[in-house]
C-alpha cells in the first residue's frame, strides 16, 4: 500500500515537472509573438500590464478563467467538452517522451519517436470531434479542413523522419542525440529534409501561412467557433504547446539536442528551441495566408514526391557507402 502511494506521488510530481514549465513557456510564447508582431509592424504590442507587458499572459489567463462558459443548446455536450481536454492532454503527453536536457528524460522508450508520431496522429481526432460535436456548419467545415491538412502533412513528416532513422538506426530519441554528438548534426547532411520538416511543422501546427483552419475571413475561426472561455483556452494552449514541441523535436532530430561543439548543457537545447520558435513567428510576420488548393498542391505535388525521392536517395547513398545500420535498434 505504501509503495502504491509513493508511486502515485512520484507520478504526480513527474506530471507537474512537465506541465508547469510547458504552460509557463506557452504563456510567454504568446507574449513574445505579440511583441515580435508588433515591432515588425511598427507598433509596440502589449506594454501596459506589468513592466514591458510581462504580466499580460497572466491577465489573459485570468480573463479566460473568469469568463462564463457558454454551451450552445444544439451541441453534443460530452464530446463538446471532451475535445479540448483531449487536445491539451495529447499535447502535454508528448513532452514526457523527449529528453529535457542532458541525462534528464522521464520515459526513455526504445520506440519513442514512433510513439510521438502516433500521439501526433491521434491529435487529429480532437479537432474532428470538436467540429462534429458543435453541430455547426462553420465548425464542421473548419474541422474537416484541419483534419485533411494535418493528416496530409503528417505523411510528409513521417517520410522525413525515415531519413533520420536510416542514418541513426534507432527509434530511440537519446540514440539520435548521441549519434549527432559522436559524429555531426544531421542538419548538415539532411539540410533539405530539415527545411521540409520545418515547413511541414508550420502546416501541422496550423501556423501562418498555413492557418487555413482558423481563417477568420473564411470560417469565422474554424473548428473552435462555438467554444468560449476556458474551453477555447484549452485549444489555444494545445496549439502553442504543439508549436514548442515541434520546435524542440526539430532541435533533437537535426541540431543535436543539448550538444554544441564540446559542450553538452541543458540550456543549449532550450536556446536552440527559442531560435526555432522565433522562426515560427518570423514566418508569420512575413508571408500571407495561402489558398487551400495551394496548400494541398504544395504537399501532394511537391513535398510528397520530394520526400519519397529523398528517402530513396538517402538509402541508396548509405548503402553504397556501407553506412546503413546492420539492424534497426528498437
Amino acid at each position: 500500500m505504501i509503495n502504491f502511494i509513493i508511486d502515485i506521488i512520484f507520478g504526480v510530481l513527474k506530471f507537474l515537472f512537465i506541465v508547469v514549465p510547458v504552460l509557463i513557456s506557452v504563456a510567454y510564447l504568446t507574449l513574445a509573438e505579440r511583441k515580435i508582431l508588433g515591432y515588425t509592424q511598427s507598433r509596440k504590442g502589449p506594454n501596459v500590464v506589468g513592466i514591458y507587458g510581462l504580466l499580460q499572459p497572466l491577465a489573459d489567463g485570468v480573463k479566460l478563467f473568469c469568463k462564463e462558459i457558454v454551451i450552445p443548446n444544439h451541441v453534443n455536450v460530452f464530446l463538446y467538452l471532451w475535445a479540448p481536454i483531449l487536445a491539451l492532454t495529447l499535447a502535454l503527453t508528448s513532452w514526457s517522451l523527449v529528453p529535457l536536457g542532458k541525462d534528464i528524460v522521464l520515459n526513455n522508450l526504445n520506440l519513442g519517436l514512433l510513439v510521438i508520431f502516433a500521439l501526433s496522429t491521434i491529435g487529429v481526432y480532437a479537432i474532428l470531434i470538436s467540429g462534429w460535436s458543435s453541430n455547426s456548419k462553420y465548425a464542421f467545415l473548419g474541422a474537416l479542413r484541419a483534419g485533411a491538412q494535418m493528416i496530409s502533412y503528417e505523411v510528409c513528416i513521417g517520410l522525413i523522419i525515415i531519413n533520420v532513422i536510416l542514418c541513426v538506426g534507432s527509434f530511440n530519441i537519446n540514440s539520435i542525440i548521441t549519434f549527432q554528438k559522436n559524429s555531426i548534426w544531421l542538419l548538415i547532411p539532411l539540410l533539405g529534409a530539415a527545411f521540409m520538416f520545418f515547413i511541414c511543422s508550420l502546416a501541422e501546427t496550423n501556423r501562418a501561412p498555413f492557418d487555413l483552419t482558423e481563417g477568420e475571413s473564411e470560417l469565422v475561426s474554424g473548428y473552435n467557433v462555438e467554444y468560449s472561455s476556458m474551453s477555447f483556452a484549452l485549444f489555444f494552449l494545445a496549439e502553442y504547446c504543439h508549436i514548442i514541441f515541434m520546435s524542440y523535436l526539430f532541435v533533437i532530430l537535426f541540431c543535436g539536442g543539448s550538444q554544441f561543439l564540446i559542450f553538452d548543457l541543458t540550456w543549449i537545447a532550450f536556446l536552440k528551441l527559442t531560435l526555432v520558435a522565433f522562426a515560427f513567428i518570423w514566418v508569420r510576420t512575413s508571408y500571407p495566408r495561402l489558398r487551400y488548393d495551394q496548400l494541398m498542391y504544395l504537399l501532394w505535388k511537391t513535398y510528397l514526391p520530394l520526400s519519397i525521392g529523398l528517402v530513396i536517395f538517402t538509402n541508396c547513398l548509405l548503402w553504397s557507402l556501407e553506412g546503413l545500420p546492420n539492424k534497426l535498434c528498437i
